[in-house]
């Protein structure tokens, strides 16, 4: 990669801090440049950490870091502050299987204070390490930076309210708005107001007033209210003055000569402050700036050409596939409504979306509120699909038992990125779903084999008069071409796919094809079943009574998952045969790409050969 003069002398922010303030800006074209050469050879999220370039270089430069915490949300605009934080020559392994991951992690770096990777935590961790600043008698500040989408969760809110009422706090909530959704574009009055109201003579006056006035509360109260409605007028911070805020802003959040200031201004000011600021994803570079959604996350491509798409040798997706049957049930059925929590792309609703925009709901970044939501429409006896990653689902387990199945409520649930998803990493693995999903009753758990099944399982889902999910996983399958006919299965109902002797591999969902290899290498039969919850209870006794060995396979953790539940059901009988459990093991799974995982853990042919043979040896 191409020299850089003043990036390559930085190799921790202390190195950062030693530049004069006017070396700032070419520094910044410096490091954006180096991130779009390395993220195209390594793929990553590129339109966000653009857009971030000169809010990181200024974090690092007034504050005092680490000592200074500063708490990225969601972290996955954070490769300019991994590149300032020493980490520029990892950055050719970034989120690569062995190489540092594409979030903040606590063990990667005393940089990193908090892991992120789901969104709309940064404001309750911020405040957590701002109190007990507090408490210790230390010095040390605490910022969090947070979306102006991750703004949208109901966590960021309960946050808000507690921080504006805790006493004595160091905290700065910085608001990154990259889409102006909640303010117009800046200028230079709102750069001059913000250095204004973050300057020691507003805020020595506020503090002599709020002094000469207290003798007389009535009219400290009124004070304060005049002064709150009046920047209102000009400013958009009035509801974050009402949690409690001192609010700043909205300023350019790609103009040096605005951020240095007001930072050094409010890292001088104790109390918990907002400073709005306006970014742009993929600032600096064309082709992303005009199309930022397409480099949102890219996978390796030449930045001087930019991402060509090549749409007939593209496979098939199971995200495809769902967003096919949305539409084809859509235009059978004018009860169905679909509801995503911010992951309408990701979840492939766009052409639904477009067709039917009035039963569309985007939620923002709300999955609690999504699963209410989607109950609330379930009781007027509309038809609600709730598109959400596996990962995601995770934060609304309380809705799902509590406002869903408890109700037996007819939503159906399509369950994106189950298994091992990749180069995202532990945060976005989603291998917990059949474990938390399989304990709750009323809950159809259904888990495809190819793409075809997954469409018939949609399909079964949204027919069944009940709470149903469909999980399947990241990327292509088995190249099943989709019936464009739907027909629902029987529910709980497995299907053998190879006869074999000996050994039964019960396979559930995304362990089909390798356990048909496993079958042919080891004359085994093998078993499609299809059903998580409720389980095909004859087809795994008649397996017992045949068999000298059972496998379960799963792409979920082993603890608590189907393989727990065949357990069960055969551990009363007097005469039971062996059974392996293989399924992801406990502890965390790194990033990497999907094939090495898998392989990694003992979940690919090899290795499922390889686990039987070593029971085979101590049982013979």
């Amino acid at each position: 990669m191409a020299s850089s003069s003043l990036l390559t002398r930085i190799a921790s922010p202390a190195d950062l801090r030693k530049l004069d303030r006017d070396e700032l800006p070419a520094l910044a074209d410096e490091l954006r440049a180096f991130l779009i050469e390395s993220v195209s050879k390594t793929g990553g999220h590129l339109s966000s950490n653009l857009g971030t370039v000169e809010l990181s270089i200024a974090l690092h430069y007034i504050y005092d870091t680490p000592d200074d915490r500063i708490v990225w949300d969601v972290g996955h605009q954070t490769y300019g502050h991994k590149i300032l934080t020493g980490r520029r020559d990892a950055m050719s392994q970034l989120r690569h299987y062995g190489g540092i991951s594409g979030f903040p992690r606590r063990c990667e770096s005393e940089y990193d204070t908090f892991g992120t990777a789901h969104s709309s935590t940064s404001l309750s961790a911020a405040l957590g390490m701002a109190v007990a600043a507090r408490d210790k008698g230390e010095e040390r500040r605490a910022v969090a930076v947070i979306g102006d989408g991750a703004m949208s969760a109901g966590m960021a809110f309960e946050a808000l309210n507690n921080a504006g009422d805790t006493k004595n706090i160091n905290l700065l909530v910085i608001l990154n708005d990259n889409e102006m959704s909640i303010s117009p574009p800046v200028g230079a009055l709102t750069r001059i107001l913000a250095r204004m109201l973050s300057g020691r003579t507003f805020n020595a006056a506020r503090r002599a007033g709020q002094k000469v006035l207290g003798i007389a509360p009535p009219v400290l109260d009124f004070a304060r209210r005049v002064e709150e409605h009046v920047k209102g007028l000009i400013t958009p911070g009035t509801l974050f003055e009402e949690f409690g805020f001192h609010y700043y802003g909205p300023i350019d959040g790609h103009d040096l000569d605005a951020l240095i200031p007001t930072l050094h201004n409010l890292r001088e000011l104790p109390g918990p402050h907002f400073l709005h600021v306006i970014t742009r994803k993929g600032q600096g570079y064309k082709l992303a700036e005009a199309d930022p959604i397409l480099y949102h996350g890219v996978s390796r491509f030449d930045h001087t050409a930019g991402i060509k798409s090549n749409p007939g040798s593209a496979k098939l997706t199971y995200t495809q596939v769902f967003g096919d049957w949305l539409c084809d049930m859509a235009a059978q059925d004018d009860k169905l409504i679909a509801i995503t929590p911010a992951m309408g792309e990701g979840s492939g609703m766009v052409r639904f979306a477009q067709t039917y925009p009035d039963r569309y709901h985007d939620v923002g970044i709300a999955e609690q509120h999504a699963l209410t939501f989607a109950a609330g429409l379930a009781c007027e006896g509309l038809k609600p699909v709730v598109a959400i990653y596996s990962t995601f689902l995770q934060r609304a387990y309380d809705q799902l038992i509590h406002d869903i199945a408890l109700q037996n409520l007819p939503v159906m649930f399509a369950i994106d990125r189950a298994g091992l998803v990749g180069a995202d990493g532990a945060t976005h693995h989603g291998a917990f779903d059949l474990s938390y999903l399989a304990c709750i009753p009323n809950l159809v758990v259904m888990a495809p084999a190819d793409e075809n099944e997954c469409r018939q399982m949609l399909y079964t889902a949204y027919r069944h008069d009940g709470p149903a999910a469909v999980r399947y996983p990241r990327g292509s399958g088995m190249k099943v071409e989709p019936h464009q006919a739907m027909t629902a299965l029987p529910i709980g109902k497995a299907e053998t796919r190879r006869s074999g002797k000996r050994i039964a591999l019960l396979a559930f969902g995304s362990m089909l094809a390798p356990a048909l290899e496993v079958g042919d290498e080891l004359d085994a039969t093998v078993v499609n079943m299809r059903f998580v919850k409720p389980l095909d209870e004859d087809c795994i006794q008649a397996l017992a009574d045949q068999y000298e060995l059972l496998v379960t396979l799963e792409e979920n953790a082993v603890i608590g998952g189907a393989g727990s539940e065949v357990a069960r059901l055969i551990e009363g009988r007097r005469q039971r045969p062996a059974l392996l459990r293989l399924g992801l093991p406990d502890h965390f799974i790194d990033h990497g790409d999907q094939a090495q995982l898998l392989q990694s853990v003992g979940l690919d042919k090899a290795g499922i050969i390889a686990t039987i043979e070593r029971h085979n040896e101590r049982h013979s």
